[in-house]
């Protein structure tokens, strides 16, 4: 026995002094691989990314109160027009500046965790851990590799990945403080939160929680006097205050009410308390649910049946309605819904099994680790052996907060990522120390190793589809064209038909340099049956040309656009895309041709 154990040790201080060594290189080898994914990812961008992009551009262009926004909030949008301006990036190659600040957001959440689970592993008491800080670094880089190819892609511009940078650093920061006492770590800690909050809302009171925290752990386990503990809280929240206090100043000032962002009011609303998401107007009380509703400025019905809305009062945005949601939904307030509660509690316990289901790695090797008879050690004891109550709680703090609305894997990662790092942290046992460490650095490899076999079929996909690049779209290059030629320039207005042109898949329109006006609001599939179905589709159409947008446009399933019925008259195919323009108020000489009668062109696979 006593050989054997030897051996262990020696097994054991081989690979503790292998694993620092090769860390340098492992952060190396997963850079270079996402970098790849800054090339090669596919193109992902909707409705959301676009109001991102809309917002950057008038950033750059110093409009700032159409950067004031109650439902998106502008560091992204920074960054993102950071990007476009390093690169010179015009609209029609913009994506891959994008893809590269998403690149960047990445490098930016590897610094992020690797401050996150050395925090952890010093704020430890020593004794027989389980994982050292080596061990708990590269867990944690592999459990990022894992995410960014799940829900936090680079090909999906988005804040959330930044978000979770940005909260990552203000929970180190608390670790460290709750170890080292400093204050200055409690005004980093502020500081992170301030910007995570001009990254998303959902960190105003987040940070809020994050502040009674620090206040109550320092007092209550730690022991510390009350007026200290308190001190800490003040530089957190004057810190905070300072970075988030002028942007939740603006957006008072422009609601006429203190405000800090309504994306959690109106989520609420949408999805526990029943109220009707898009296109609400004053009179359809029914469609109220739970909150109350009192419009200041609804959108403009210009026909009840079918639904024709004008957006032309709101002067930012592509789309109008989806820039900026909480103008057109200014007053919406919810309130307490029990039944809509259960009904989307219910829903999201659903959602955060099925999430747990699609991350097993971590759960599998947790298991595994206990099986060889590693234990968690749920120490209350007063001080840092308390260590784990902090970034365990906060996780579970995450999840709750989305659990009671929305649970989405791209909102909890972050959340997921405090729980299961700190649960391996908690784990004691030594003298299996050897074996856990090889599990995690064969864990930790493995998982750029798929992003590597992933990269290389998406680089032959692209190949057989003729693609430069990931982020290039061929159904928006073709529809683009498709408009240029039938005269229509930057800075017209256009009308859109159907959920997929207009809400879903609207970069079309921006590359276009066009703004979406108008809407005919038809929820489901592609609108050529929509179409076909409308009693009074030509009175509807008139109604649309009169507001002096200068196409109607569509997505439409292509072997039904023949031309040759009263539906399809007149519709122009946009290239060689699925999008289809009616002409309206077009300049004499605009070249239009027949519609095509064919099969969906092949370049449009992924639809």
């Amino acid at each position: 026995m006593a050989l054997v154990e030897e051996g262990d040790a020696a097994d054991s201080g081989a690979l503790q002094r292998l694993m620092p060594r090769f860390f340098p290189a492992y952060c190396l080898l997963v850079a270079a691989i996402t970098f790849g994914y800054a090339l090669y990812d596919p193109f992902q961008i909707d409705g959301d990314a676009v109001a991102y992009m809309d917002i950057g551009e008038l950033i750059r262009g110093h409009i700032w109160a159409g950067v004031v926004n109650g439902y998106w909030h502008p560091l992204y949008p920074a960054c993102l027009t950071l990007g476009r301006v390093l690169f010179h990036s015009t609209r029609e190659n913009e994506l891959h500046a994008y893809y590269l600040v998403n690149f960047a957001i990445f490098l930016l959440q590897m610094v992020a965790i690797v401050c996150f689970t050395d925090a952890i592993a010093a704020l430890r008491t020593t004794g027989d851990f389980l994982l050292g800080k080596t061990e708990l670094r590269y867990l944690g880089l592999g459990l990022l590799v894992v995410a960014s190819q799940r829900e936090l892609s680079l090909g999906k511009v988005r804040p959330d990945a930044l978000l979770q940078a940005l909260l990552l650093f203000a929970m180190s920061s608390l670790l460290t403080h709750l170890r080292t006492g400093l204050v200055r770590y409690t005004g980093l800690m502020g500081f992170a939160l301030g910007l995570a909050y001009l990254t998303k809302s959902f960190a105003f009171l987040f940070g809020l929680i994050c502040i009674a925290v620090l206040i109550a752990f320092r007092w209550w386990w730690q022991e510390t006097p009350a007026a200290r503990a308190l001190l800490s809280g003040t530089v957190a929240l004057v810190c905070f205050a300072v970075v988030a206090g002028p942007y939740v100043t603006a957006l008072s000032r422009q609601k006429g009410r203190f405000n800090f962002g309504e994306s959690g009011a109106l989520n609420y609303a949408w999805y526990v308390g029943g109220t009707e998401k898009m296109h609400l107007e004053p009179w359809q009380t029914e469609k109220f649910g739970a909150a109350e509703v009192k419009l200041k400025h609804p959108e403009k019905q210009l026909m009840e049946s079918p639904g024709i809305y004008s957006y032309a009062q709101l002067p930012y945005g592509t789309y109008p309605d989806w820039f900026d949601t909480t103008f057109f939904n200014d007053q919406i307030k919810p309130k307490t819904a029990i039944k809509g509660e259960i009904r989307r509690g219910s829903r999201n316990v659903v959602l955060v099994f099925r999430y747990v289901l699609n991350h097993p790695e971590p759960v599998v090797l947790l298991a595994l680790f206990v099986a060889l008879g590693a234990g968690l050690s749920f120490n209350w004891r007063s001080g840092a052996d308390a260590f784990w109550v902090v970034p365990l709680g906060l996780g579970v703090v995450i999840w709750a907060i989305y659990g009671t609305v929305n649970v989405e894997e791209r909102y909890v990662t972050v959340g997921y990522l405090a729980i299961v790092l700190t649960l391996f942290a908690m784990l004691r046992n030594g003298r299996i120390r050897a074996l856990a460490g090889a599990m995690i650095l064969i864990f930790a490899v493995m998982e750029p190793m798929e992003s590597l076999r992933k990269l290389a079929e998406m680089r032959r996909q692209e190949s057989v589809k003729h693609l430069s690049a990931g982020w290039v779209h061929p159904e928006t290059v073709e529809a683009v064209k498709g408009l240029n030629q039938l005269g229509v320039k930057p800075g017209d207005s256009v009308a859109c038909i159907g959920w997929r042109g207009c809400l879903y898949d609207q970069y079309w329109a921006r590359v276009a340099g066009v703004r979406i006006l108008t809407e005919i609001y038809a929820p489901d599939g592609p609108a050529d049956g929509y179409l076909e179905a409308m009693p009074n589709r030509a009175e509807a159409i008139e109604t649309v040309r009169r507001q002096g947008d200068k196409v109607l446009v569509g997505y439409f399933n292509e072997a039904r656009m023949t031309g040759r019925t009263a539906a399809t008259e007149g519709w122009q195919q946009l290239g060689e895309s699925h999008l289809y323009a009616l002409p309206l108020n077009l300049p004499s000489g605009a070249q239009t041709k027949p519609a095509k009668v064919g099969h969906a062109p092949s370049m449009s696979d992924e639809d």
